[in-house]
């Protein structure tokens, strides 16, 4: 096997593939990247779990495969000149690197050895800008439960439909929703659930772009294309919240804020929360203004926060990490926060274009020691 590649192009394709290798394994071939040669290079790794292989431009004047250790192979392409690197392999797994006045001289291992990533039939599929699909995870993912009581949950259902597509996110004590129209549909309305830790990857790979990333959906894994990198994972089984069915939207009291100065509030009474002494901040909701408050052994913090509305003197306490997330996340420099009772889920829209992003957070119940 022997190639010549631009240093610059073989650390993105490590850096992206490295993602999905598994740390340890009892398979060593699993805590490496396979590197298959033909007329291009692809580069590929795998944990069982998620896979990702993308290709790289490469002048490969003889084809073959070999497996490499891809956090040795990381660091000495990361520290080798930029300038182009040549890579020979041998029939015994030897492999010489050779870039500028650098040159290494490692152990490789053969390729048989590497599971086949799996194939994803592709029935149902879907095109999106890339932008938009690393948006809508952005503002999604932070809400996927770490729960594995609920494996399901561990991930964000996406519905598709004539309207466009849906992505929802929800841990049990809040629930964020994100839409965007599509580009294009493939095989009809379908839905499905992908674990959290491969969307985060696949936010990671797409770029500010609005060239489209496509989506499919095989038998029992997803398949993630966004230009010349390809991420495979398992599908989540299970049955997702009916979040339709969740989500109160006749609330008596509506007021309007704006986001940045609401953070900075929540933020100031934050200061007396920790890990250790923790506390809910304390919302009473008036005319023209809400009063916030925190009270732990660290302290007593008070802040307010000037809003558009009356809340009637509504009071209702959130988990601050949980309500500032929501607002952080929130595509609009003003929303609308809609509530009912001090017990009752509260709802963040946008002001502008609030079918695009929804948010509900379940209150924590006040003491009133608090």
């Amino acid at each position: 096997m022997k190639f010549s590649c631009e240093k610059a192009l073989l650390q993105s394709a490590i850096a992206v593939t490295s993602r999905a290798v598994a740390q340890k394994s009892s398979i060593p071939a699993l805590e490496g990247l396979l590197l298959h040669a033909d007329h291009e290079l692809t580069v590929s790794g795998y944990n069982m779990q998620t896979g990702i292989r993308t290709k790289v431009s490469a002048n490969v004047t003889e084809g073959g495969d070999i497996v490499l250790n891809a956090r040795l192979f990381g660091d000495i392409i990361r520290r080798m000149p930029d300038d182009v690197v040549t890579f020979t392999s041998d029939a015994k797994q030897v492999v010489h690197l050779h870039c500028g006045d650098a040159d290494f001289d490692i152990m490789g291992l053969s390729a048989a050895d590497y599971p086949d990533l799996p194939f994803v039939e592709d029935e149902y599929c879907v095109s999106i800008q890339q932008k938009a699909l690393r948006s809508m995870i952005e503002e999604t993912a932070f809400a996927v439960s770490t729960n594995e009581s609920r494996p399901v949950h561990t991930g964000a259902l996406f519905e598709i439909t004539d309207k466009g597509l849906t992505m929802v996110a929800v841990d049990g004590f809040r629930l964020a929703i994100r839409r965007e129209p599509l580009e294009k549909i493939e095989g009809g309305i379908f839905s499905f659930v992908a674990p959290g830790a491969a969307l985060k990857e696949v936010q990671s790979i797409c770029a500010d772009t609005e060239d489209l990333a496509s989506v499919t959906l095989g038998k029992r894994h997803i398949l993630f294309e966004v230009g010349d990198t390809e991420l495979i994972c398992r599908r989540l089984e299970g049955e997702f919240l009916d979040y339709k069915n969740a989500i109160p939207r006749k609330n008596p009291i509506s007021v309007t804020v704006e986001t940045k100065a609401l953070i900075q509030s929540i933020d100031r009474v934050s200061v007396v929360i920790s890990d250790k002494l923790k506390s809910p901040v304390r919302c009473t909701f008036d005319y023209d203004k809400v009063m916030l408050s925190a009270k732990t052994g660290n302290g007593e913090a008070k802040d307010v926060c000037r809003i558009a509305g009356d809340g009637t003197g509504l009071e209702i306490g959130f988990n601050n990490r949980y309500l500032m997330e929501a607002l952080r996340y929130a595509p609009a420099e003003t929303v609308k926060i809609e509530l009912n009772t001090g017990v009752s889920p509260a709802i963040i829209v946008p002001v502008d274009g609030e079918e695009n992003f929804l948010y509900m957070v379940l209150p924590v119940r006040l003491k009133s020691s608090d």
